[in-house]
């Protein structure tokens, strides 16, 4: 598979407003690509059409080899929106019991997740949780299907230092395994941490490239900066 995701003139309108006017992308597969971009570039849209939540006026989406949202791709996508994806009056066990048994996965799944994304010891009502907490609860409900893509939606958003980091250890943990990852952010030293990024403005792709050579294009010794240049039109 030469692409985990291909998007052909993919054209979105919300709200009366066009969103993305037509825009063309792979994701190449087991690789962290971040979607970076100011808010309202299209990014949530975007990932909204990857795994087939979006209304598309026109365009092509394939996923893992499929078009979006086909039902094969239920239990091969996991998503994770910016809004938490867990019942605030179950505990996290008992959420995570609920979505296992959705998958078809069993107990033993509940158990790795938990472990893996550090709440063993946590698992009181979810609505309990810290915002860091119910972020990597949202995010144990979309690893219990040990999907082939995960899209992540400002998965950082609020959360401290150090488990910024780790997260995205893990990120990339799992991109070594074979997983392929979307990740958006407006986050810039997150892009650091990227194999490839996409940079979305109004909408429109302005550059994929990996961090270096996106360096190395704008002149700029810093991915934010670089951003800046590109859309103010003074890359080198």
């Amino acid at each position: 598979m030469s692409a985990a995701v291909s998007i052909r003139g993919l054209r979105v309108s919300r709200g009366g407003k066009l969103v993305l006017p037509g825009i063309d992308l792979d994701v190449p597969p087991g690789s962290v690509t971040g979607l970076l971009g100011p808010s309202g570039s299209g990014k949530t849209t975007l990932m909204r059409a990857i795994v087939g939540v979006q209304i598309v006026e026109s365009g092509d989406v394939s996923v893992l080899g499929m078009p979006a949202g086909s039902p094969e791709l239920r239990r091969r996508v996991g998503y994770v929106t910016q809004a938490p994806s867990v019942y605030g009056d179950l505990t996290v066990r008992e959420n995570l019991t609920y979505f296992a048994r959705i998958v078809g996965v069993g107990g033993d799944r509940v158990d790795a997740v938990i472990e893996r994304v550090g709440l063993a010891g946590h698992e009181q009502v979810a609505g309990s949780l810290s915002g860091g907490q119910l972020a990597r609860a949202s995010l144990a409900t979309a690893l219990l299907n040990e999907p082939e893509l995960l899209v992540l939606d400002e998965p950082t958003v609020g959360l401290d230092p150090v488990l910024r980091r780790d997260l995205w250890a893990f990120f990339t943990e799992l991109a070594a395994g074979g997983t392929t990852l979307l990740v958006s952010s407006h986050v810039m030293d997150e892009a650091e941490r990227c194999d490839r990024l996409v940079l979305l403005r109004e909408g429109t792709v302005v550059a994929v490239e990996t961090p270096d050579a996106l360096r190395e294009r704008t002149g700029a010794s810093g991915l934010d900066e670089a951003f800046l240049r590109l859309i103010e039109g003074g890359e080198r």
